[in-house]
């Protein structure tokens, strides 16, 4: 099968390439000229475990072209998916559907023969019918379905992710278009995968409830963590007797700086605005907003506690500042409120992150790059620990505590633990909810 994905962002290229990979003949289309010569010569954009050599395959196999030129790219496509930003829309805290629109109005043009024109972007409820509507303004005569398709793909995870999915979500309107769907997805469901096949209303929602479900749980288990530091608890045991009952899981209970990324924040906010809009407030996820916002404040103080209640005139090593590990992506990311405060107070930061610097030079102005956490450590006043890279999980604590002036951790990812952090020569030690 044809297809055409329009867009080549995080969830654009990962799923044109997963889709060249099943087999198809897939064409990605972008209007970043500069981007589209970059895929041409095999170069990946974008950090994601293994996304360099699946892309190189299908190059070679030839199932998978970049172009700048929609016309082609649609030419004899079953089904064009649109993959484009939905970044939250300054001021209302709603999705900004505009490159959505202006992607489907351009397809009417272009369109030929019967295709399904799928929306993979993250949209609010009744987005699809807008996309229909859209294009039969342009082009009345076009023979063509929308269909719904949200994606699911951890940052990090992603391929993993894509080819053996938890499940396949896919709205439509007529058993046309949910043929080309489940013909399009053939290699999952012959292996027996789940393809939910819903309307388009649902299929939307799934998404955004999905995503607001899972920040409330990490956000939960983040006021769990503030109780337990107040009893005496420790989180991780919490957590861990929680995560045990088959009704609630051990996933997204890990506690730490709040969530970030370029789904959670933004989805969540757009979900609240859907229920202003429609008067169903959606309390429980505007207080989850709200709350991650304060955890964020709350490491803060954690590391200012740290510096003996004054970060000015400190040195402090930051080890890591993408919002998750196994990703360059920096969207909503904690170190974003939290590293600038730091800057803010008076400190010296030095950062560490394996992927982090292409973007954050650009974010985090004021700082110090290095790439070895222990020349990095060398006289600072205090330790962060803000990503939990592998990287950081086997540090030489001793080496560590032995190079810096003042030998104190904050560990926001409670990656060790105070017994081990003292014995390695650390004389203070903080972690999140122990």
């Amino acid at each position: 099968m044809r297809i055409a994905v329009i867009g080549t962002g995080y969830v654009g290229l990962v799923s044109g390439v997963c889709f060249s990979d099943f087999g198809h003949e897939v064409v990605c289309v972008d209007k970043d000229a500069d981007k589209i010569a970059r895929l041409q010569d095999g170069q990946v954009p974008i950090y994601e475990p293994g996304l360099d050599a699946l892309m190189a395959r299908n190059i070679a196999a030839g199932r998978l072209t970049f172009t700048g030129d929609l016309k082609s790219a649609v030419s004899g496509a079953q089904a064009v998916f649109i993959a484009v930003g939905t970044p939250t829309r300054r001021g209302d805290g709603h999705a900004d559907l505009s490159y959505v629109f202006a992607a489907a109005e351009e397809l009417a043009d272009v369109l030929e023969d019967y295709t399904v024109v799928v929306t993979k972007s993250t949209v609010p409820v009744g987005t699809n019918r807008k996309v229909k509507e859209r294009i039969v303004a342009v082009n009345q005569a076009l023979d063509f379905d929308v269909a719904s398709n949200p994606e699911f793909l951890r940052e990090g995870a992603a391929i993993e992710d894509f080819m053996k999915p938890d499940r396949v979500v896919i709205g439509t309107e007529t058993d046309r278009a949910a043929e080309v769907m489940t013909e399009i997805y053939r290699p999952l469901y012959r292996r027996d995968f789940p393809l939910v096949i819903t309307d388009l209303e649902s299929a939307e929602m799934i998404k955004y409830a999905a995503n607001a479900f899972l920040a409330t749980k990490i956000t939960f288990i983040n006021e769990i963590a503030a109780l337990c530091e107040r009893v005496g608890a420790d989180v991780k045991q919490v957590s861990k007797g929680m995560g045990l009952d088959g009704r609630i899981g051990n996933k997204f209970l890990h506690a730490g700086p709040g969530y970030g990324g370029s789904c959670f924040p933004k989805d969540t906010r757009a979900l609240a605005r859907i229920g202003q809009e429609n008067a169903v407030p959606m309390q429980i996820v505007e207080t989850v907003i709200r709350v991650n916002e304060e955890i964020k404040q709350r490491m803060i103080e954690k590391i200012v506690d740290l510096c003996a209640g004054s970060l000015n005139g400190k040195t402090i090593v930051v080890l890591g500042v993408t919002f998750k590990p196994n990703t360059d992506d920096m969207r909503e990311a904690p170190a974003l409120k939290i590293v600038p405060a730091l800057v803010g107070g008076g400190a010296t930061v030095r950062i560490v992150d394996p992927q982090g610097r292409r973007e954050g030079e650009a974010l985090l102005p004021g700082v110090h790059w290095f790439e070895d956490p222990y020349r990095a450590a060398e006289q600072a006043d205090a330790l962060v620990i803000l990503t939990e890279w592998n990287e950081f999980r086997g540090l030489d604590l001793q080496r560590l505590a032995k190079g810096m002036a003042n030998a104190r951790m904050a560990d926001l990812r409670n990656i060790y633990s105070e017994a081990v952090a003292s014995q390695a020569g650390f004389e203070s030690y903080e972690a999140v909810g122990r």
